[in-house]
Protein backbone atom coordinates (compact mmCIF):
# COMPACT_ATOMS: atom_id res chain seq x y z
CA UNK A 1 0.00 0.00 0.00
CA UNK A 2 2.95 1.91 -0.12
CA UNK A 3 1.93 3.57 -3.74
CA UNK A 4 4.53 6.25 -4.30
CA UNK A 5 6.21 6.12 -0.97
CA UNK A 6 9.34 3.83 -0.37
CA UNK A 7 8.55 1.26 2.02
CA UNK A 8 10.66 1.54 5.15
CA UNK A 9 12.19 -1.72 4.72
CA UNK A 10 14.17 -0.40 2.39
CA UNK A 11 15.83 2.50 5.08
CA UNK A 12 17.98 1.98 8.38
CA UNK A 13 16.32 3.13 11.30
CA UNK A 14 18.63 5.96 11.32
CA UNK A 15 17.52 6.67 7.47
CA UNK A 16 13.85 6.51 8.52
CA UNK A 17 14.94 8.72 11.74
CA UNK A 18 16.90 11.06 10.54
CA UNK A 19 17.13 11.09 7.03
CA UNK A 20 15.47 13.05 3.98
CA UNK A 21 13.56 10.61 2.31
CA UNK A 22 9.64 10.67 3.22
CA UNK A 23 8.95 6.83 3.86
CA UNK A 24 5.70 7.05 5.95
CA UNK A 25 5.28 3.53 8.32
CA UNK A 26 1.67 2.64 7.29
CA UNK A 27 0.12 0.55 9.72
CA UNK A 28 -1.80 -2.86 9.29
CA UNK A 29 -4.44 -1.13 7.45
CA UNK A 30 -2.15 0.73 5.18
CA UNK A 31 -2.99 3.91 7.34
CA UNK A 32 -1.10 6.57 9.09
CA UNK A 33 -2.46 9.19 11.84
CA UNK A 34 -2.97 12.50 10.98
CA UNK A 35 -3.43 15.42 12.96
CA UNK A 36 -4.62 19.00 11.86
CA UNK A 37 -3.98 22.17 13.37
CA UNK A 38 -4.95 25.71 12.36
CA UNK A 39 -1.62 27.40 11.06
CA UNK A 40 -2.37 30.49 12.72
CA UNK A 41 -3.70 29.96 15.96
CA UNK A 42 -2.08 26.17 16.91
CA UNK A 43 -5.45 25.04 18.11
CA UNK A 44 -6.24 21.32 17.38
CA UNK A 45 -8.53 21.18 14.43
CA UNK A 46 -9.09 16.93 14.09
CA UNK A 47 -7.36 13.61 14.29
CA UNK A 48 -8.04 11.29 11.46
CA UNK A 49 -6.29 8.81 8.82
CA UNK A 50 -4.19 8.79 5.60
CA UNK A 51 -3.78 5.56 3.30
CA UNK A 52 -0.90 6.81 0.39
CA UNK A 53 -3.54 7.97 -2.02
CA UNK A 54 -4.89 10.40 0.61
CA UNK A 55 -1.42 10.96 1.44
CA UNK A 56 -0.23 11.73 -2.44
CA UNK A 57 -3.29 14.10 -3.14
CA UNK A 58 -2.49 15.98 -0.28
CA UNK A 59 0.65 16.65 -1.36
CA UNK A 60 -0.12 17.52 -5.30
CA UNK A 61 -3.41 19.26 -4.34
CA UNK A 62 -1.99 21.46 -1.10
CA UNK A 63 -5.55 20.54 0.02
CA UNK A 64 -6.22 17.72 3.17
CA UNK A 65 -7.25 14.55 1.99
CA UNK A 66 -7.84 11.59 4.27
CA UNK A 67 -9.33 8.11 4.34
CA UNK A 68 -12.80 7.42 6.24
CA UNK A 69 -12.58 4.14 8.51
CA UNK A 70 -16.58 4.40 8.40
CA UNK A 71 -17.19 4.83 4.69
CA UNK A 72 -14.09 2.92 3.52
CA UNK A 73 -13.25 5.67 1.03
CA UNK A 74 -10.78 8.74 -0.01
CA UNK A 75 -12.11 11.71 1.82
CA UNK A 76 -11.34 15.28 0.41
CA UNK A 77 -11.87 17.50 3.69
CA UNK A 78 -14.78 20.18 2.52
CA UNK A 79 -15.71 18.62 -0.56
CA UNK A 80 -19.20 18.51 -0.15
CA UNK A 81 -19.55 20.65 3.00
CA UNK A 82 -17.24 23.68 1.70
CA UNK A 83 -15.27 23.49 4.80
CA UNK A 84 -11.64 22.40 2.97
CA UNK A 85 -8.24 22.45 4.65
CA UNK A 86 -6.04 24.48 2.71
CA UNK A 87 -2.42 22.90 3.88
CA UNK A 88 0.33 25.34 5.03
CA UNK A 89 2.67 22.80 6.12
CA UNK A 90 3.34 19.16 6.57
CA UNK A 91 5.79 17.22 9.09
CA UNK A 92 5.69 13.52 9.81
CA UNK A 93 7.29 12.29 13.17
CA UNK A 94 10.21 10.43 13.99
CA UNK A 95 9.41 6.84 13.11
CA UNK A 96 7.01 8.31 10.16
CA UNK A 97 4.16 7.12 11.72
CA UNK A 98 2.10 10.00 12.20
CA UNK A 99 1.42 13.19 10.15
CA UNK A 100 0.93 16.64 11.13
CA UNK A 101 -0.85 18.85 8.89
CA UNK A 102 -0.88 22.81 9.64
CA UNK A 103 -3.86 23.89 7.71
CA UNK A 104 -5.80 26.95 6.83
CA UNK A 105 -9.32 26.12 7.77
CA UNK A 106 -12.17 27.36 5.53
CA UNK A 107 -15.65 27.74 6.52
CA UNK A 108 -17.04 28.00 9.92
CA UNK A 109 -15.20 24.89 11.57
CA UNK A 110 -13.45 21.46 11.08
CA UNK A 111 -15.71 19.58 13.05
CA UNK A 112 -19.02 17.58 10.93
CA UNK A 113 -21.03 18.14 13.65
CA UNK A 114 -20.38 21.86 13.22
CA UNK A 115 -18.00 22.98 15.86
CA UNK A 116 -14.71 24.80 14.90
CA UNK A 117 -12.53 21.58 16.23
CA UNK A 118 -13.64 18.12 16.53
CA UNK A 119 -12.56 18.59 20.52
CA UNK A 120 -14.95 20.93 21.56
CA UNK A 121 -16.13 18.53 24.66
CA UNK A 122 -13.95 18.07 28.01
CA UNK A 123 -14.08 15.30 30.53
CA UNK A 124 -15.25 15.95 33.72
CA UNK A 125 -15.01 13.19 36.53
CA UNK A 126 -16.93 13.62 40.06
CA UNK A 127 -17.87 10.32 42.13
CA UNK A 128 -15.62 8.47 40.52
CA UNK A 129 -18.10 8.74 37.07
CA UNK A 130 -16.85 10.27 33.73
CA UNK A 131 -18.81 12.89 32.07
CA UNK A 132 -18.64 14.68 29.14
CA UNK A 133 -19.25 18.83 28.96
CA UNK A 134 -19.71 20.89 25.75
CA UNK A 135 -17.36 23.51 25.95
CA UNK A 136 -17.89 25.31 23.20
CA UNK A 137 -20.71 26.89 20.96
CA UNK A 138 -20.96 25.55 17.73
CA UNK A 139 -18.94 27.34 14.86
CA UNK A 140 -20.50 30.35 13.81
CA UNK A 141 -22.41 30.96 16.94
CA UNK A 142 -21.54 33.48 19.68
Amino acid sequence: MAGPFPPQSEFSADEIEMGGRLAPKWDAGGLVTAVATDAATGDLLMVAHMNAEALQKTLETGQAHYWSRSRQELWHKGATSGNMQIVREIRIDCDQDAVWLKVEQQGPGACHVGYRSCFYRIVRTADGVATLEITEAPAGEK
